[in-house]
């Protein structure tokens, strides 16, 4: 079941007279947001906020038309080290219910929850995690480390999530239980049709050159789930630089492995791993998309289309039918 947690420093009708006092700071700023806010739009329906985009999107999937949900962080947003805002606070303070990963990614999330009486739920409560590796590459046991926070990267544990959202909306909105409970499996399924779908591409690939090659080790748990070695130039925080060390082992696995193209993240610069791509005469196989979903008419709007776009540009990548080194990007 998943982690649903209430922390109470204060009474609810405390949290919504600070957030009408800062509502009306603003007004006599002159800075006052003439949008109606996240209670007005959800209206009877639960108001759900998550603190990125693409458990927004799980979210309005799962619960359909009998919620109403809002990111706390924007599209394109830097989620580890992200720091809420007053605003953040005013929407939040009226929320029914607020989704967080877990797993350390919201590093700011538990400062932001104890200001508000509001019911929280960790969604990657049961997943099967994957320590951070160790600075030599080595795998850390657990409980001696962090452990790697992306786990929604894999279609498989994607669906997990789904369960989990569809079983914290029935505790908080019973009424509507069964609809929940019914989105929730039909999308569980979805994501792991896409997950057989993805194996079934990878297959077709010479096994030696089954790697993934990114900046982040975001991709931990895709690669876990889907036959993938792994290969990274700094495991999680996206503020961190390649080390020379680390440059050199991808460097050295890419070229032992015969691996035909490696990737970047959309967050993060991909100069160092262009680099790599030279040294290790492979190519730069372009940006993968995982912390956050594109706008609206972007590539990856929503949540199956991240996955779907990734695991495209993964397959296309490491195929070998893919154009020569001398011929693309990065060279």
């Amino acid at each position: 079941m998943p982690n649903f947690q209430v922390r109470r420093p204060g009474s609810r009708g405390a949290l919504r007279a600070l957030a009408a006092v800062l509502a009306g700071c603003a007004l006599l700023t002159g800075c006052a947001d003439a949008r109606p806010s996240p209670r007005e739009l959800a209206g009877d329906r639960l108001l759900v906020l998550t603190t990125f985009t693409v458990v927004a999107d799980m979210a309005r999937v799962v619960g359909g038309e009998d919620v109403y949900v809002e990111s706390i962080t924007k599209v394109g947003a830097e989620i580890h080290g992200y720091e809420p805002t007053p605003d953040d606070l005013r929407r939040a303070a009226d929320a029914d219910l607020i989704l967080e990963n877990g797993l350390g990614l919201e590093a700011w999330f538990a400062d932001f929850t104890a200001r508000l009486d509001v019911p929280h739920v960790t969604i990657s409560s049961g997943v099967e995690t994957i320590p951070i590796a160790a600075e030599d590459g080595s795998a850390r046991g657990h409980g001696t480390a962090p452990v790697n926070p992306h786990a929604w990267m894999s279609p498989l544990v994607g669906a997990r999530y789904a369960l989990n959202i569809g079983r914290a909306f029935a505790v908080a909105d019973p009424a509507h239980a069964a609809a929940y409970e019914a989105r929730a499996q039909a999308y569980a399924a979805e994501l792991t049709a896409l997950a057989d779908t993805l194996a079934t591409s990878l297959a077709q690939i010479p096994e030696r050159s089954r790697v993934l090659a990114t900046c982040e080790g975001a991709f931990s748990y895709l690669a876990r789930d889907a036959g993938l070695a792994e290969v990274y130039l700094w495991p999680v925080n996206a503020e961190q630089q390649a080390t020379p060390h680390r440059l050199e082992d991808a460097i050295d696995a890419i070229r032992a492995r015969d691996v035909p193209a490696v990737f970047c993240e959309s967050t993060v610069s991909a100069n160092a791993q262009k680099q790599v791509a030279r040294e290790a005469d492979a190519r730069y196989g372009g940006e993968l998309y995982v912390d956050s979903l594109s706008e609206p008419d972007g590539p990856v709007p929503t949540y199956l289309d991240l996955l779907r776009y990734d695991a495209q540009l993964v397959v296309d990548g490491l195929s070998r039918s893919a154009a020569s080194p001398t011929t693309t990007e990065g060279r």
